[in-house]
């Protein structure tokens, strides 16, 4: 397993290892940005990480070219970084940040439950953050599940209801169980009609949930104030918009006439970014066969 390279080997009291990809699952970089912001409250360090060269195509995901201060160049890879860190009650937890890869699935999951095993890591979480049709001006829904009975039955998680096209994320959630460390799932969804929009409104969402899985807390307040931003700036770019504002409206009735537990168990059964043009689409021209 040349692939991961270890800096150094931490002591550590029954971890918890939190992971996020930039990729399919990580829509407006809320799941990535999430535990970024963690690792940072918590000074997290690098102990390990997993070599680029075997798990990517580069005319896909090309390295990028950066100039130092002394005009030197240097080339960034995809990274999968691995850092360690105590949150404000001791509790020791470990940070993948990482990009999804392209390549050779089974053996970059492989690489991950090696670094979980060796550390005797006892629970798994992974964020992510897909489109769906929900609104920029209401919380983010956000759905935990886990196919483990145990870690389901002591944190009152759901049982996972998707199925179909999965990432990393699900590939990793498989690995896991295969080598028996529980594992869940944090997923958030995000508006889909700004899906390049950075969303500060779901990584608080993310950073809060995963705060209460692990029994601490991390002060929110920039992550909070983002979100005023962005419900702001959105709001403006929407009202520009009558065909869009009409839509927005729309889903925001839906949202408010929605029953909680109903709109809870249906987070995981999300319609693919297509079905979702499509309906944007269908409302548009129902709008313009009004008189």
């Amino acid at each position: 397993m040349t692939a991961l390279r270890w800096e150094s080997r931490p002591q550590l009291h029954a971890p918890v290892l939190i992971a996020a990809f930039d990729g399919w699952t990580d829509a407006g970089g809320a799941a990535t940005g999430a535990a970024s912001y963690l690792s940072e409250h918590w000074k997290a360090r690098r102990f390990a990480d997993i070599d680029a060269d075997d798990f990517y195509d580069f005319t896909q995901r090309r390295p990028q070219v950066l100039l130092n201060a002394d005009l030197s160049r240097e080339i960034v890879w995809p990274v999968n970084h691995f850092l360690t860190a105590s949150t404000g009650d001791g509790r020791d937890v470990i940070v993948m940040i990482g990009t999804e890869p392209h390549l050779r699935w089974k053996a970059f999951s492989e690489c991950v439950t090696a670094v979980a095993t060796h550390l005797q890591v006892e629970a798994v979480f992974t964020l992510g953050a897909m489109l769906g049709q929900v609104v920029h001006t209401r919380p983010a829904p956000l759905r935990v599940s886990t196919a483990n009975q145990q870690l389901a039955d002591r944190l009152g998680l759901h049982r996972p209801q998707y199925q179909g096209p999965t990432g990393i994320v699900g590939v990793l959630q498989d690995a896991f169980a295969k080598v028996e460390i529980p594992a869940g799932s944090l997923m958030v969804q995000v508006p889909h009609y700004i899906p390049r929009t950075p969303s500060p409104k779901a990584t608080l969402a993310l950073v809060e949930r995963v705060c209460d899985l692990l029994g601490t807390t991390v002060p929110t307040a920039s992550l909070q104030q983002a979100a005023a931003s962005y419900e702001r700036e959105v709001n403006e770019a929407v009202a520009a918009d009558d065909e869009i504002a009409g839509y927005v409206t729309e889903l925001e009735r839906r949202v408010d006439d929605a029953d909680p537990a109903e709109g809870r168990n249906n987070l995981g059964q999300l319609p693919s970014g297509d079905a979702l043009i499509a309906q944007l689409e269908e409302y548009l021209r129902e709008q313009g066969d009004s008189p």
